[in-house]
């Protein structure tokens, strides 16, 4: 009977190292073809992406679906050429593990990153169902501003005072959405006051006459552009100005223009030789006072003038 030596504890350690180290020699070229296939991936899918964005977004209708498509197509191809790179790699087995735990991620990361998980979906419902496109003037909550994009997570307004704001998409797609650019109109309006005194249907000819001939307003047969008694005012008539401009630069249209048109109504008033006047203010007395007191002083020149000290 012949009694068989165990190995020692070395020599187990040992040979171990060196079954690894001869696998790791057997499937280190599969390791280094899938790193080679993970970096190809993303270089190619970056490729495609820039060459689907060139050619789709100068066609396209809608250029902020060509980027959220552009994005997703990146993000898709991307992951495939990493799961083939885990498959080349002998790593098969990973990869589908990889799967699995994703679904189970996904699962109790949905609770603990609820706002993210709604904001990712509501950018996806935006893609394809908004009330807004690129370059449109629009107003969510507080936020006013042009969109610029609509990436995966928020929708980037740059509002009119040179300040970025990201939105989340959550917020664009459950709060109400106001735009001001979807037709190409926006009508625009002002008030104006004039003295009881003067003649209120001359001053709106003068005004609507300022209408009709600026060539920068809209003018058709669904526009109109008018002027209104508004208000019996403290110490004026007001009149509302309100005519239609063309919105595809919503600042230019809105601001600049109304102030132009407020001047020139302002200028052709005083020319014409109607009254501006300002609020009238009443002082009141009350209690046990008698009077207000009131000093007045003479302008220096005159004093002057007098042949009088002004001191």
């Amino acid at each position: 009977m012949f009694l068989t030596q165990e190995p020692s504890a070395t020599e187990t350690i040992s040979n171990a190292v060196e079954g690894y180290y001869d696998h790791f020699l057997t499937v280190l070229p599969r390791i280094a073809l899938g790193i080679f296939i993970v970096v190809a991936g993303i270089l190619i899918a970056q490729l495609i992406t820039n060459l689907f964005k060139r050619r789709f977004l100068h066609k396209a209708e809608d250029p902020l679906m060509a980027r959220f498509l552009a994005q997703a197509l990146k993000i898709v191809l991307s992951l495939v050429a990493i799961m083939i790179a885990l498959d080349v790699a002998g790593l098969g087995g990973i990869a589908t593990g990889i799967l699995t735990a994703a679904g189970g991620a996904a699962i109790i990361l949905g609770f603990a990153f609820q706002d993210i998980g709604k904001n990712f979906l509501a950018g996806i419902i935006l893609a394809f169902n908004r009330p807004f496109n690129i370059n449109d003037t629009i107003m969510v909550d507080t936020h006013f501003g042009r969109v610029k994009a609509l990436n995966f997570r928020y929708t980037h307004v740059k509002t009119t005072d040179g300040r970025d704001i990201y939105i989340p998409n959550s917020d664009v797609l459950t709060k109400p959405v106001e735009n001001y650019t979807a037709d190409g109109f926006y009508r625009v309006d002002f008030t104006v006051g004039i003295g009881y005194e003067d003649d209120i249907e001359s001053a709106k000819s003068i005004i609507q006459e300022i209408l009709d001939t600026n060539k920068e307003i809209v003018h058709n047969d669904t526009h109109d552009n008018f002027v209104i008694e508004s208000e019996l005012a403290t110490s004026t008539v007001n009149l509302k100005v309100l005519f239609w401009v063309h919105t595809i630069d919503y600042r230019k249209a809105s601001r600049v223009l109304r102030g132009q048109i407020i001047q020139q109504v302002k200028q052709a008033l005083e020319q014409k030789g109607f009254n501006l006047p300002a609020d009238i203010t009443e002082l009141k007395l009350y209690g046990n006072e008698e009077d207000i007191p009131l000093r007045v002083r003479k302008d220096p020149r005159d004093l002057l003038t007098e042949g009088k000290n002004p001191n």
